[in-house]
């Protein structure tokens, strides 16, 4: 019995749980058409022989995938790339023209995350990050498409979490592959009421204006579908998409409550942001222990809080 967990859809696109940190928290997204074979994110190193082994279980060799697309090069979707690049020899990487020299020369990203995590937390959760050659990757503008087999594939800019985000648009699934620009939405928190959904603001870029406008860009392609990193598939997009815009203002709110706090700023922002979260999903009628709910959303909270209390300071 395989020991990867694997959230198999239509379309020939199924989750690939990456095990980063806990089960059903972090998705490699594998597309297959025609034959060929696309991955969105990575997940981290540590992950990579998981998404390999989800490979060899659906038969598709190495010379079948085509692309690896990276949404962003925050290292929970990128982390993995230069791993999975080197032993997908025919695959190139897609990726946003912003993000590139990250993937292509990490050093800068590696040495930014280590100074967040720590040598033994970074080692633990993100392992080796290898280069990706320049030769293999390919940065894709606004707009631009790709096909995989016969299915075309379109990239669009979606910055308010990171600069260097895009989406991408299955045009043949209808479905839209979101990485973090249509937030988070863990499995466990799934109820009778449909799938509860929030914004991510972490680390250093985000921006309510543009991440309200992407959200908008999102919903407005009309798909059936998102694919979200955190965590796979979700439908019903506009009513989501409203929960969304409510959440990215209740957000600014809180930030901007405590915008003069000093010190304490960040730890009122965090202590705010994980009330109102857990508020939202018991009205949403979930029923999971206290002790659940808090080890599921108290990390998000502190690391949304930091993504706040960053952009305080870029307005100020």
């Amino acid at each position: 019995m395989s020991k990867i967990n694997c959230i198999e859809y239509d379309n020939g696109i199924t989750a690939i749980d990456t095990d980063y940190i806990r089960p059903l928290l972090d998705a490699c997204h594998l597309i297959v058409r025609d034959g060929r074979a696309a991955l969105v994110d990575t997940g981290t190193a540590p992950g990579t022989p998981l998404v390999l082994e989800a490979l060899r279980e659906r038969n598709i060799a190495p010379e079948q995938v085509d692309y690896v697309m990276v949404t962003h090069v925050h290292l929970d979707h990128a982390g993995g790339a230069g791993t999975l690049m080197a032993a997908l020899p025919d695959a190139r990487m897609v990726i946003h023209p912003r993000g590139s020299r990250h993937m292509i020369d990490p050093e800068k990203l590696i040495a930014s995350t280590r100074g967040v995590y720590g040598d033994e937390t970074f080692n633990r959760l993100y392992g080796t990050i290898l280069p990706v050659p320049a030769e293999r990757v390919i940065e894709v503008a606004d707009g631009d498409s790709l096909r995989l087999g016969s299915s075309e594939f379109r990239f669009l800019h979606t910055p308010g979490h990171a600069l260097h985000h895009y989406c991408i648009h299955d045009v043949d699934a209808s479905a839209v592959f979101t990485g973090d620009t249509f937030g988070i939405s863990y499995r466990e928190f799934d109820t009778a009421n449909g799938a509860f959904i929030f914004p991510t603001t972490t680390p250093t870029q985000f921006d309510p204006a543009a991440l309200h406008d992407s959200v908008n860009h999102i919903v407005g392609l009309n798909t059936r579908a998102a694919y979200l990193t955190h965590f796979g598939e979700v439908t019903g997009l506009p009513e989501l998409a409203r929960q969304l815009h409510q959440r990215i203002d209740e957000y600014v709110r809180i930030a901007e409550e405590h915008r003069h706090a000093g010190d304490s700023r960040l730890e009122r922002i965090a202590e705010d942001l994980w009330h109102y979260l857990r508020n939202q999903v018991r009205q949403h009628g979930c029923r999971l222990p206290d002790r659940v709910v808090e080890e599921i959303l108290r990390t998000d909270a502190k690391l949304n809080a930091q993504g706040l209390d960053v952009w305080l300071d870029r307005i100020a």
